[in-house]
């Protein structure tokens, strides 16, 4: 076989073009490959054009690639619309080839279990025995699975094309497994010790919220579904302020509901972690598309100074890390946590592995009982005071949305309207050291090399893709962590580079420009693409080729 192989699933709205995807990358993964999975699709119940393209190889594929070598159709439209995308030679399976839509009526299924004909089929043109794909039926669908499994049989034993390369049939790595970017932060979330997620549902965040909800029972969490955003931000400060580890999630347009309540955190001191799944904006925008265009508005949330931190995981194996830190920090220094992701990285099916061992709870300065006078503000060298819930003996738990004193009293006095706004900076310096822990700057390629790409969040697998296949050498350096961003850290990364490109999911370079803010450094060159898709491998192979 090549480096990678292709396959574009595509058909409307309710053709089950997702769970084949799925279900092939289940397959795959069972055969020992590498899997990367990406979703495309209206904002639609049914109709319209839904795709998900495959990308697999023996090697680590960190995005899927744009040209195709197998298209299975279960549309005429789906052959239409890629026709120019197939390789020279890309095989075509559709009702052409195989009356999928038929072979469903003669046994009574359902339309969506056509996809298993096409399942089928593609295990005779790879050589992958029939029974592999029969085990994965059988473990979703239990007792369920037999229509599944004849209509997979029909499609393995009428199609006669197979691939001259047949794939080695090997055994999936030990310890990987599929996941994507929204599961793979929830079970970091769950490890970090959340104990209450509330969300309104909201795409691309809105998985989170599911998948949470199918395991709460398991994982003993609680799971609610708030009337709307503002309910949603102002439960989770409750639930920190009686001592609940609480998350919440949402995108641009429910956060932008939650800034009163994000200032709130800021002043109140409590812990407060959102998960951001960006998509293209203002307002509504493109519910279904990706972006990566609210980096700003996450950085500067809320009214009023206060620290907060705003990290940016790039893959799911982050996305888990970083998802568990988020909780870490929130209740570490007691401040409001941003998680950026995007749609892309959020829906986006990959072979993972999650950092488990890297990933520990750190509950900050939290009291189990008080002798004396106890002050929720209290003035303390590193600007984090002890923390203590309602109902604890000898301890009154005042919190305000006002300025106020040590215990909590509003107050109007300057000096002591300085002394709070100065206590809660303080943190920044703590903060910033803590980060280091988190690794905020990654580097990969050519560690040594003048021309320099700069990235964040969902770019970083079309990058490293891309690399693959670049001649020149060339220096990637991911940022992690945007607020407070790592500026030394950074400069140590970008110093004597010639060239910098900045790769991102805007349409203004915002990354480029902090860090050209922060750093100091002119000329950084823009590569965005803003069109509501994820930047294709192929495109930046070409631009980066370039350099």
């Amino acid at each position: 076989m090549s480096q990678s192989t292709t396959i574009l699933f595509g058909g409307a709205a309710g053709d089950g073009v997702k769970e084949a995807g799925i279900n092939c990358a289940r397959l795959l993964q069972s055969v020992g490959y590498q899997v990367f999975v990406s979703f495309e699709y209206p904002s639609l119940i049914r109709g319209g054009h839904n795709y998900c393209r495959l990308t697999f190889g023996k090697e680590k594929i960190w995005n899927d690639h744009t040209r195709v070598d197998v298209l299975v159709a279960f549309n005429e439209e789906t052959v239409v619309v890629h026709k120019k995308e197939l390789n020279k030679g890309a095989l075509v399976i559709s009702e052409k080839e195989l009356p999928m839509t038929a072979w469903a009526k003669e046994i009574e299924a359902k339309p969506i279990l056509r996809t298993a004909v096409a399942l089928g089929a593609l295990c005779t043109y790879f050589g992958i025995p029939l029974e592999k794909l029969n085990k994965i039926f059988t473990e979703i669908f239990k007792h369920a699975a037999d229509k599944n499994i004849t209509l997979a049989g029909r499609g393995f034993d009428n199609f006669k094309k197979i691939n001259k390369e047949k794939l080695v049939i090997g055994r999936p790595t030990k310890g990987e497994f599929l996941s994507d970017g929204n599961e793979s932060l929830s079970e970091g979330l769950v490890k970090a010790g959340l104990q209450m997620y509330i969300a309104y549902p909201m795409t691309p965040a809105s998985s989170i919220l599911h998948y949470l909800a199918r395991v709460a029972p398991e994982k003993k969490i609680k799971v609610v579904q708030a009337e709307n955003e503002l309910a949603v931000a102002n439960m989770a400060l409750g639930a920190a302020w009686a001592g609940a580890g609480a998350v919440t999630g949402t995108s641009g347009g429910g956060f932008a509901l939650m800034q009163e309540s994000f200032s709130l955190a800021g002043i109140a001191e409590l812990p407060f972690v959102v998960v951001l799944s960006q998509r293209p904006g203002p307002a509504t925008g493109v519910p279904t598309g990706t972006a990566q265009a609210d980096m700003n508005m996450a950085r500067a949330s809320g009214h009023g100074e206060f620290p907060r931190v705003v990290i940016a995981p790039g893959d799911a194996a982050e996305s888990y890390l970083l998802g568990g830190e988020a909780i870490n920090l929130a209740w570490q220094f007691q401040i409001p946590v941003i998680v950026l992701l995007d749609k892309h990285l959020s829906e986006s099916v990959t072979t993972a592995v999650w950092p488990v061992e890297k990933l520990k709870i750190r509950a900050g300065k939290i009291l189990s009982s008080v002798a004396g006078d106890y002050g929720r503000y209290q003035f303390t060298p590193s600007g984090v005071s002890p923390m203590v819930f309602p109902g604890t003996k000898n301890a009154v738990v005042k919190v305000n949305s006002y300025e106020h004193d040590e215990h909590g009293f509003t107050s109007e006095d300057p000096r002591i309207i300085v002394k709070m706004i100065d206590k809660r900076a303080k943190k920044m310096k703590l903060i910033t050291k803590d980060i280091a822990r988190i690794q905020p700057i990654k580097i990969y390629g050519n560690k040594t090399a003048k021309n320099v790409v700069l990235f964040w969040g969902s770019t970083k697998g079309t990058i490293l893709e891309a690399l693959k296949e670049i001649k020149k050498p060339i220096k990637l350096v991911q940022v992690l962590c945007v607020e407070p961003l790592p500026v030394a850290t950074l400069a140590s990364a970008l110093k004597g580079a010639k060239k910098i490109i900045a790769v991102e999911n805007n349409s203004t370079g915002q990354l480029a420009d902090l860090v050209g803010e922060k750093c100091g450094i002119k000329n950084i060159k823009k590569v965005l693409r803003y069109d509501g898709k994820p930047f294709a491998v192929e495109e930046l192979v070409k631009v980066l080729n370039k350099i």
